[in-house]
């Protein structure tokens, strides 16, 4: 395994006047170039493994000769397996160090993902993409404490929002390319691509990652996890944050599990080339994403949001058309409001986390995914069952429930600001928290 810098605790009083106190990374300075270009292939990778099935549901189903319901599962197990892997890997990362955590995460993922394509059957391609999954969760919450821990506070939305831009490449490329290898040679070919695109990320990922200077090692007691984690979710604004991202991963996970099955289908029939090239709107999230932390000094962070769920519910509307153009209309505004909204709601709960921040990263990471897999699992029932209609009215519900707990967000502050100056006593707003 290649050698890497496992992110070991800074021992006080190392310093000396000939080597300063480390700062951390900011824009503009040689370590943060190398932290966002090694978080940028983490999160390419993650994905692209991680969604690597998803533009290939409809041959996988007619390879199999399953529905799309059933062939969904090979993107749902994944996702549901790192919603539930994510806690716990946190913790570990907590003890062992963040950096060590992604890597044994990498490349397990890794390796997982060049066995992938040998799967007999579908119910051996579940197990493995469940595997890839569990493997894959040490990766989004261990970079989240990371980044909080080794970047300067003003940069930590920017800094998160390249990783998470990151994503979205990914998510896009590796349907492209799965989509076009598949095509070509099969749909097997297409997950073999994507496992060697994602070991080149992973190489370029231990080579690039900086190591940990402010993590310090805590206990793995599991009496002191179990109180951090609910002293998280007892706070209230980590669990509204939790809620929109588990909401608008639902609508993601629904409108992309799907989409495919629509555009092959009557009266579009596209091959499975073209539609893996549908992703390459995930560009407009790779700008959305990037460019939340402008968009949180501007508006704000609920104004952020309010302009994602309208983005994003528009772009809804606007697919029920049967119209291409129209269709793909809608796919950049769902795909630019989803991925603002993550970025900013992700942000915030870094910030928000004054202590255990792996698992506080991780309760939003296991939301978000539960989100997924449930939006990708009712969509495609809704689809089977009455059409895109049906896979729209899901999303459309998920993003309502998004715009409600903003709303609710924004009462709270205003409520809590009455209280500080005196206006409202306490006692009577107590129970709105």
């Amino acid at each position: 395994m290649p050698s890497v810098h496992t992110g070991a605790p800074v021992i006080p009083g190392a310093s000396t006047p000939s080597s300063p106190a480390p700062q951390p990374h900011s824009p503009g300075r040689p370590g943060y170039r190398r932290m966002s270009l090694a978080l940028f292939a983490a999160g390419l990778a993650t994905f692209a493994l991680l969604y690597s099935t998803q533009a290939l549901l409809p041959a996988i189903s007619a390879g199999f000769g399953v529905t799309a319901g059933q062939a969904s599962w090979t993107v749902s197990a994944a996702t549901g397996a790192l919603a539930l892997f994510v806690l716990p890997l946190s913790a570990l990362s907590e003890r062992f160090g963040r950096t060590r955590m992604m890597t044994w995460s990498m490349v397990i993922a890794v390796g997982v993902g060049l066995l992938v394509p040998l799967a007999p059957n579908l119910e051996w391609l579940i197990v493995l993409r469940a595997v890839q999954g569990a493997a894959i969760a040490g990766i989004p919450a261990s970079a989240m404490a990371y980044l909080a821990e080794e970047v300067q506070p003003k940069a930590l939305v920017a800094a998160i929002g390249l990783f998470v831009a990151g994503n979205s490449i990914g998510g896009m490329s590796g349907r492209i390319v799965t989509g076009w290898a598949a095509q070509l040679w099969g749909w097997r070919a297409g997950l073999l691509t994507v496992g060697l695109m994602a070991l080149v990320c992973a190489v370029a990922f231990l080579v690039l990652l900086p190591r940990a200077r402010f993590f310090r090692p805590a206990s793995l007691n599991p009496r002191a996890v179990g109180a951090t984690v609910a002293g998280h979710l007892r706070d209230p604004l980590l669990l509204r944050l939790y809620g929109i991202g588990a909401l608008f991963m639902t609508v993601f996970g629904a409108v992309y599990t799907v989409i495919g099955y629509r555009l092959v289908d009557e009266p579009f029939s596209l091959g499975q080339g073209l539609v893996g090239s549908v992703f390459l709107v995930y560009l407009v999230g790779t700008v959305s994403s990037a460019a939340a932390g402008r968009l949180v000094a501007r508006a704000g962070r609920r104004g952020a949001l309010y302009l994602a769920v309208t983005t994003t519910a528009l772009g809804l509307l606007l697919s029920l058309s049967d119209s291409l153009a129209a269709i793909l209309a809608g796919l950049v505004l769902i795909t630019a409001g989803f991925f603002a909204g993550h970025a900013v709601a992700s942000a915030a709960v870094s910030r928000t986390a004054k202590t255990g921040r792996a698992q506080a990263s991780a309760l939003y990471q296991s939301a978000y995914y539960l989100g997924s897999s449930a939006g990708g699992t009712l969509g495609a029932l809704a689809y089977h069952s009455s059409g895109w209609a049906a896979t729209v009215g899901i999303a459309l519900l998920a993003v309502v429930g998004v715009a409600g707990i903003t709303l609710y967000g924004s009462h709270a502050a205003r409520t809590a600001r009455l209280v500080g100056s005196g206006a409202v006593p306490a006692a009577v707003v107590r129970p709105l928290r």
